[in-house]
């Protein structure tokens, strides 16, 4: 692959991680599943991609969220946000805030409208990036910083692109049935290598989630998503609590890329979603600069949806980003810049059509929203698709 060189310091953090992943695997008689190693990549302490210090975001870092390409994004959610908080508590809180850049248009929308939230809440695993969070949101005194979730909570939940970070397993048909998809060391390279082995009980369970499995093909390799469903799960025990102890409903929205369990397991999508970012170049091999690339899965968004009612809350909404944005109301939003004034309209527009063009994001990345307890507004239910999960 040509990806562009990174620095020396940075490629001495990976071996460290690559002599870390390859201990853990030698401990474990030389195989460990997949979503270990890739947990390890994403989040070993010092080493690991989220949790170590390198910039992640931008045009220096490995890629682009919707909030970094325009604040009409995060002030569109705003909207949605102040809707759904006037139902419950004036609390927000989001996992994986990347920069800042989301709560702070969030906040700054709401404040202009005249909404108070009283704590803004941000869960994160990376250092790097809540150091630039606090020099962000350093005018924001309800933002805090949380390592976990609390037991209890009524509010408004927002992920943007936190679901498809979390480990996946891989899983792939053979002639005589599923396996499980792990990783060994690779004594020629001193690298790593692809070892199948049986599925296990858990693994075993989620194959048996995937629609008409088969009549998939042989050598057909997919992911299947326990840490997303494990963290929906939680979730939803989470916003129950809360209810029991205040008497509030809850909601939250995840906005990420993905597709309905009918779409992520198509007959033709034989080698998965795994993918790989460096330097805004995406690419399929994991194995390669352990710590300093993103890896990430599209998300099945049925099993998220279906974790969600399993712990007992409800599927309040389901869209693709173009109609969640457009019912928020982004194009009054875009309007508060006049066209006549091409310089600052024109980049605004650009972006957001970004957004919302079925070519770019708009269809790929999807809105689910589940809750207890509140109602959407009836320009979000107009665009909703949960009877295609």
């Amino acid at each position: 692959m040509q990806l562009p060189e990174p620095h020396p310091d940075a490629l001495a953090a990976s071996s460290q991680l690559r002599q870390l992943i390859a201990a853990e695997i030698a401990q474990h008689s030389g195989w460990i599943p997949f979503s270990r190693f890739m947990e390890l990549a994403l989040y070993a302490p010092t080493f690991g991609y989220y949790s170590g210090g390198a910039q992640k975001l931008g045009r220096d870092g490995d890629f682009t969220t919707a909030p970094e390409i325009t604040p009409l994004f995060g002030a569109a959610l705003a909207r949605v946000a102040a809707d759904l908080i006037a139902q419950t508590a004036p609390q927000i809180m989001e996992f994986g805030a990347g920069s800042g850049k989301l709560a702070f248009d969030i906040l700054s929308e709401l404040g202009a409208m005249g909404v108070h939230v009283e704590q803004y809440t941000i869960l994160d695993l990376s250092g790097e990036l809540r150091a630039r969070q606090e020099h962000l949101l350093r005018d924001f005194p309800q933002v805090v910083w949380q390592q976990q979730m609390p037991h209890a909570y009524s509010g408004l939940v927002i992920g943007n692109e936190v679901l498809d970070a979390m480990p996946v397993e891989l899983v792939v048909k053979t002639a005589t049935g599923w396996q499980q998809r792990g990783v060994g060391i690779d004594v020629g390279d001193n690298g790593f290598c692809w070892i199948d082995r049986p599925c296990g009980m858990e693994a075993t369970a989620l194959v048996a989630q995937i629609p008409q499995a088969d009549a998939l093909p042989i050598g057909y390799l997919t992911e299947v998503h326990p840490a997303a469903q494990g963290f929906m799960y939680s979730l939803a025990d989470m916003l129950q609590a809360g209810h029991r102890l205040h008497g509030q409903g809850s909601a939250a929205i995840f906005i990420d890329y993905g597709f309905p369990a009918a779409e992520f397991y198509l007959d033709q999508r034989t080698q998965g979603t795994l993918m790989c970012h460096y330097r805004h170049h995406a690419h399929p091999e994991p194995f390669y600069l352990p710590g300093l690339q993103d890896i990430t899965a599209h998300v099945d968004f049925t099993a998220m949806a279906q974790a969600a009612l399993d712990g007992g809350l409800e599927l309040l909404g389901y869209a693709s980003q173009a109609g969640f944005l457009m019912a928020a109301g982004i194009g009054e939003l875009l309007l508060r810049t006049s066209p006549d004034d091409a310089m600052r309209y024109l980049p605004q527009a650009n972006a957001v059509q970004k957004l919302i063009s079925p070519a770019e994001m708009g269809e790929l990345f999807k809105v689910l929203i589940v809750g207890r307890d509140i109602d959407l507004a009836p320009a979000l239910l107009r665009n909703d698709r949960s009877h295609r999960l």
